[in-house]
């Protein structure tokens, strides 16, 4: 059977629909501002035979994209052998195991068998971060930690639901282990009802189409994926193309860490060899394999959106070099920052790789961090204990064509701040900034977007705060001559004395009393192309919308203004001669 092209067009966008309306009821039905309001969870489905992805929902965190994959496959091995019981119709699998082809412990991933016809044909699975999932301290952020039994629970995949039926025992255990657990139960049903909510959707499918019809389209979906790729990677030219993308610390040692890259062509597609990056660390700043091989699957997914979202796309990219290096974390390295911060430089040392190889498509560098804060403690006016996790938004970095969004979401998801609005109805803080935070763009011919600043004052009660962050020591890379992004801020006030961490980014275990308060500065995105080749009109648009001050736009632009216009003269002479003014893009 050979299918048209329009019966695979819509069998493609309807996988993609299913797992977005997946998305959509796990937001919907979730108790937690972390999944609710910011969206961090992501739904996809996996083959029964390898766990190869399928689909996943388009609002889904792009690092899952990957590492659902290895989670399902090693699922599916583990069953295999003998070491997990096997699926029966109605049952669901929860695990968080890091080494089990995971990320942090917060992200708890469900998978659940889909049958058809007495056949297992694919599993549907998610991931949500949970607020807490026990460990020293509230959130899961333990920026100090040197074990990952610091850090919280770790679940192997077992039956959380049996036949359609939560097991109580299992459950009973995990809530014995994490905080503010009887909060968790809005966030297991939201999570198992967005599974349920696939395999209806993917009963009509079937029966809409045919079991034969919509199989010949899922293997024709992943080889038109790889062609696809393949065909975006002969645009890059012949070469060995480097990175270097800089981690802050590990949280325990005070020494940055180094993700070293080089990308070249084989005749199979593109090879990232990582060899020479920094050793495994003491800290919780490990990434285990899967988030590592995740991390370059979706720099290249940034580079090329045009490519399906299948394991088609990922079959050209091969990953080399990571054995003995922080990239490849083997049991019991701490992992907490693995997903939401080193993945991130994963993917800046893969940016910064190919922009000069692909200068009109590959960005400057983003933001690069979650800007992961959590704290926990005990509200007296409510009579309970409380967990709050805080993620927010950065610049993106200036790319040939445009200036970097200002306060997008991180490199790895679609994850959006929650609002302030919720947060303070939610626990007992109060905002007292959350603002855009100015001149932090980095400066280019095309400028990179800007970050935000906040600052949060704990009102009532007591309260741990920990932070996992990173871009505190250099700023997101510039690209093409664009000067790099401001870096990463934090400062507490306690008891009226105003402190830095001394890890710049990472701290933990930070006691807050009523009136003291933590300011952030996140970072903004690089500079693409030299500053001093910027329309000296759009310098001075930026300057009359505060975004910098004429003092910035002649040390970073060569633009020199004169009572809020262009001083023409004055402008070229900074800029060496009339000869070196910008080009219009």
């Amino acid at each position: 059977m050979t299918l048209d092209p329009i019966t695979l067009t819509v069998i493609e966008a309807r996988l993609q629909q299913i797992c977005d309306e997946m998305d959509l009821a796990f937001s919907r039905a979730a108790f937690s501002p972390v999944i609710a309001e910011a969206n961090d969870r992501s739904d996809g489905i996996y083959s029964a035979e390898d766990g190869s992805l399928i689909a996943q929902g388009a609002g889904g965190l792009p690092v899952f994209v990957g590492v659902m994959q290895f989670s399902t496959r090693t699922l599916i091995e583990r069953i295999a052998s003998g070491v997990t019981a096997p699926p029966e119709p109605g049952d669901i699998y929860i695990v968080n195991d890091p080494y089990l082809g995971g990320t942090h412990l917060m992200d708890v991933r469900f998978a659940r068998p889909y049958w058809r016809g007495g056949k297992l044909w694919c599993w549907l699975s998610n991931t949500g971060h949970w607020p807490d999932i026990g460990g020293a301290v509230p959130g899961g952020f333990s920026a100090s930690a040197t074990a990952v039994e610091q850090e919280g629970l770790r679940l192997p995949p077992v039956k959380l639901f049996k036949r359609g039926a939560m097991d109580a025992e299992i459950y009973s255990i995990i809530c014995a282990n994490i905080r503010v657990a009887e909060q968790r139960i809005g966030d297991v049903k939201a999570q198992a009802a967005a599974l349920e909510i696939g395999a209806q959707r993917l009963d009509a499918l079937f029966d809409r189409y045919g079991d034969d019809v919509v199989e010949e389209a899922v293997a024709a979906l992943r080889a038109r994926a790889a062609a696809q790729m393949r065909a975006a990677i002969d645009g890059i030219p012949e070469g060995v193309w480097r990175g270097v993308a800089i981690v802050d610390s590990d949280g325990v040692v005070d020494a940055p860490l180094e993700i070293r890259l080089a990308v070249s062509k084989s005749a199979e597609g593109l090879v990232f060899d990582f060899a020479g990056s920094s050793p495994p660390c003491a800290g919780p700043m490990n990434s285990v394999r899967a988030t590592t091989l995740s991390s370059v699957y979706l720099a290249m997914r940034h580079i090329f959106p045009h490519v399906p979202i299948s394991a088609g796309a990922f079959e050209p990219l091969e990953v080399t070099g990571i054995e003995d290096t922080f990239l490849d974390a083997r049991y019991p390295r701490p992992v907490s920052g693995c997903a939401a911060e080193v993945s991130q430089r994963i993917a800046e040392a893969v940016f910064a790789a190919l922009a000069p190889a692909l200068p009109e498509i590959v960005t400057a560098a983003p933001a690069g961090t979650s800007g992961n804060f959590g704290l926990g403690g005990h509200d007296p006016e409510r009579g309970r204990g409380f967990v709050m996790y805080q993620l927010s938004g950065g610049g993106y970095g200036g790319n040939a064509r445009e200036d970097g969004l200002t306060n997008g979401c991180s490199t790895i998801g679609i994850s959006k701040a929650p609002p302030i609005e919720i947060m303070e109805q939610q626990f007992p803080v109060l905002y007292r900034r959350y603002a855009l935070r100015e001149g932090s763009g980095g400066a280019g011919a095309r400028r990179g977007g800007f970050g935000v600043e906040y600052e949060i004052e704990l009102r009532r009660g007591s309260a741990r705060a920990s932070f996992v962050m990173d871009h505190g020591r250099v700023g997101p890379q510039g690209a093409l001559g664009g000067r790099d992004g401001a870096v990463n801020t934090v400062e507490i006030v306690q008891g009226g004395r105003a402190f830095t961490p001394p890890h710049l980014s990472k701290a933990q275990d930070i006691p807050l009393g009523p009136g003291d308060r933590v300011r952030v500065g996140t970072p903004g995105g690089g500079g693409h192309g030299d500053p001093f080749r910027r329309d000296p009109d759009a310098v001075r648009e930026d300057v009359r919308l505060g975004y910098y001050t004429p003092e910035q736009a002649r040390a970073l632009f060569g633009v020199a203004l004169r009572d809020g216009a262009v001083d023409a003269a004055a402008t070229a002479a900074l800029r060496g001669s009339v000869g070196d003014a910008p080009q219009q893009a």
